[in-house]
């Protein structure tokens, strides 16, 4: 309630607020048990026995408080106006009396004016611990503390942080001679606008001069400033750098750091101008217990801005490319990270060049926020990559994902800061794209269904049994296939797009159906971000959202036979090719091509039986394709001088840019791709390893 203090007169008198008070103890008995010396000395010659009492008396509560007049005990009619406060002593008055503070009234309204000071600042400081820190955000957070600081601690108020901070990175050290501060956060008194001439957001301060009077901030220690003259002299600027950093009409500064964990962030400063009192030790006290809070909140804010860009980044560099062509497809991709405090998640697409011009596309999303999320990813993301070269059907390649998930991934520990989230419960979906057969497989695991929008006709979604997400197991994945005319458009994306708190989700993917179909004719590039503004989606969660508009190889373009497994059609095979190729203009690769056709169907006949597929197909690459009824993978070696035979895939490797094999529901094909270049001389006589 108080404190005691020296008077220079021997006494020690108590406080209360500053200001010096009596303090009696009234026994239970309305006897004055004790008294301070400054009791004694204040109601020396006063009869206020009695008339606290009846003060008391008249009073209800367990406290009392208010006002009471003490006549002189000498019986002259003199008397003195007090202001009293009581508490009952151990909880109960009637058997041990009461604590009274008295205060001359006169003394009354310094008191009160002391009172209503502190019980502000207080209010301010609880209002400072429950605002500021709230986000995770810089600029949020500096805002926060401005605005708490205006107006009931100063008139102007500015954040200023060093310009690593806010890219997430440590300051360093601030020197006073380059502080290299930039204005993130001003507030202004009531109504008024933030002075045009001093510093605003985004503004990069000038070069202070070194001096005694400002280095104290960038070490640490709080600067209180009442004459301007002296502040601007030690600035060591005038003209317009000047004015940037003094308000005109300020006649007092008040500048402390934001220091957290060691280092120096930046500064708070404040400025008093209508305010007629000087900022004092009190201000500079409250100042620094609200600085202390909110250095801590801009350092965490700092730390999340370093995480969610490096998670930001890694999330991007495994991404593809946002446009991509293919002979399957065009596509055109959109991610963006949650602005939320959750940070980055683990959504992702992908876009991938399968074997014989057809294309998979990707989107997954894994559970989780922040680098655990994003490492997960690209792991899941890898995982599928390489699952994807196996030339696996949709259904066979999540089950492939999910035996992965259940068998090797690691189990994510909370409570171990360098452990990464797990994949268990990731939603994912593929799907892949034929153009000569014009048709799509699609498999999903626990993943929103894609919506399809066919030129002509009205989007919808495709019907996707859904699967349970990966890790979980005990239930088998099924694709379904769709049919999809040239120029149809395929939207893939993550739940992020479509869910939103207070709108069901059904009416968000109506809403999405309705975009697509009235900008069927765009670019893709342009119906990504169109789709975005308008479902406005609440951005607590990343959005990964993957457009794809096919295309299709034309009829003239595909050429295929099936042979019997009798050896004496090798030749049959050659002379079809060549005679195709011509068709198509391409005789500068028969040569090269007849070869690879001789090999392939040879193997085929040999080990694997009839019937033989032979499939040509024609677009900026020559895809050449045998087909068998054996689930035998070949193998690539090198002969020796002295083997008889297994030179032939090495031959065809040698003359493709591209080969490979792949299952089908029923036996296998062997593919390759050939450019347009018709290989030298010199590189087919290297496949057979002859020395020319």
């Amino acid at each position: 309630m108080g404190s005691p203090g020296g008077t220079g007169t021997g006494e020690v008198p108590f406080l209360v607020d500053g200001v010096e008070a009596a303090a009696v103890v009234l026994g239970a008995d309305g006897t004055v048990a004790w008294s301070t010396p400054a009791a004694r000395r204040l109601l020396a010659g006063l009869d206020f026995a009695d008339g606290l009492r009846a003060a008391l008396a008249a009073g209800t509560g367990a406290t009392r408080a208010g006002s009471a007049r003490f006549r002189a005990a000498s019986g002259t009619g003199a008397s003195l106006d007090f202001r009293y406060a009581a508490q009952p002593l151990a909880g109960n008055a009637d058997e041990h009396g009461w604590l009274v503070l008295l205060l001359p009234r006169e003394r009354a309204a310094e008191w009160e004016a002391a009172q209503e000071r502190t019980q502000r600042y207080t209010r301010l400081a609880h209002q400072a611990a429950a605002s500021i820190g709230a986000s995770l955000d810089l600029v949020q957070t500096t805002r926060s503390l401005v605005e708490v600081l205006v107006p009931d601690l100063a008139d102007l108020a500015s954040v200023d942080l060093a310009e690593p901070v806010l890219h997430g990175d440590e300051p360093g050290v601030i020197d006073t001679t380059a502080p290299k501060l930039r204005r993130v956060a001003v507030a202004p008194s009531g109504e008024a606008e933030w002075p045009s001439e001093v510093a605003g957001i985004g503004d990069l301060l000038p070069e202070f001069a070194d001096s005694n009077l400002l280095r104290p901030v960038a070490e640490g220690a709080a600067v209180a400033v009442s004459d301007m003259a002296v502040l601007a002299e030690a600035l060591g600027l005038d003209g317009p750098g000047l004015r940037s950093i003094i308000p005109e009409g300020a006649h007092s500064m008040l500048a402390i750091p934001l220091f957290a964990r060691g280092l120096v962030l930046g500064a708070v400063t404040l400025w008093r101008t209508g305010t007629e009192r000087n900022f004092d030790d009190e201000d500079a006290d409250l100042l620094a217990e609200i600085a202390s809070r909110a250095a801590i909140g801009v350092d965490n804010a700092r730390r999340y801005t370093r995480e969610h860009r490096t998670a930001v980044a890694l999330q991007r560099s495994l991404l593809p490319r946002p446009v991509t062509r293919t002979a399957a497809a065009e596509t055109a991709g959109t991610y963006l990270p949650s602005e939320g405090e959750a940070g980055v998640g683990g959504d992702w697409f992908d876009v991938l060049a399968l074997s014989s011009l057809r294309t998979g596309f990707v989107v997954g999303d894994v559970v989780g926020h922040g680098l655990g999320a994003t490492a997960a990813m690209g792991r899941l993301r890898t995982a599928v990559q390489t699952l994807a070269d196996l030339d696996l059907e949709p259904d066979e390649l999540l089950s492939h994902l999910d035996d992965l998930v259940l068998s090797y991934w690691p189990e994510h520990d909370p409570d171990d800061p360098t452990s990464e989230l797990a994949a268990q419960g990731a939603t994912f979906l593929y799907a892949v794209y034929d153009p000569v057969a014009r048709r799509c497989s699609i498999a999903s695991a626990g993943h929103p269904p894609p919506v399809v929008l066919r030129p002509g006709k009205d989007p919808e979604l495709v019907d996707v049994p859904p699967g349970p997400p990966l890790g979980v197991g005990g239930m088998p994945f099924e694709a379904v296939d769709i049919d999809l005319p040239e120029g149809s458009v395929l939207a893939f994306f993550t739940d992020g797009l479509v869910e939103r708190r207070g709108v069901d989700v059904g009416d968000n993917m109506d809403l999405l159906c309705d975009v697509l179909a009235e900008n069927r004719d765009r670019p893709l590039e342009a119906i990504g971000p169109e789709v975005v503004a308008r479902l406005t989606p609440a951005r607590d969660d990343d959005i990964a959202l993957l457009l794809a508009r096919t295309r299709a190889i034309p009829a003239a373009a595909v050429a295929e036979w099936e042979l019997p497994a009798d050896p004496s059609v090798v030749s049959r095979a050659r002379e079809l090719t060549s005679r195709q190729l011509r068709e198509w203009g391409l005789e500068e690769l028969a040569f090269t091509t007849e070869l690879v056709v001789s090999e392939l169907v040879t193997n085929a006949i040999r080990y694997a039986g009839a019937p033989v597929g032979l499939r040509l197909v024609r677009d900026e690459i020559l895809v050449c394709e045998v087909s068998d009824p054996s689930n035998t993978q070949p193998r690539l070696r090198r002969a020796v001088a002295t083997d008889e035979g297994g030179r032939g895939l090495f031959l065809v490797a040698q003359l493709t840019t591209r080969w490979g094999s792949r299952y089908r529901r029923s036996g296998k094909t062997i593919w390759t791709e050939q450019g347009v270049e018709v290989p030298s001389t010199a590189a087919l006589l290297n496949a057979f390893d002859v020395d020319w």
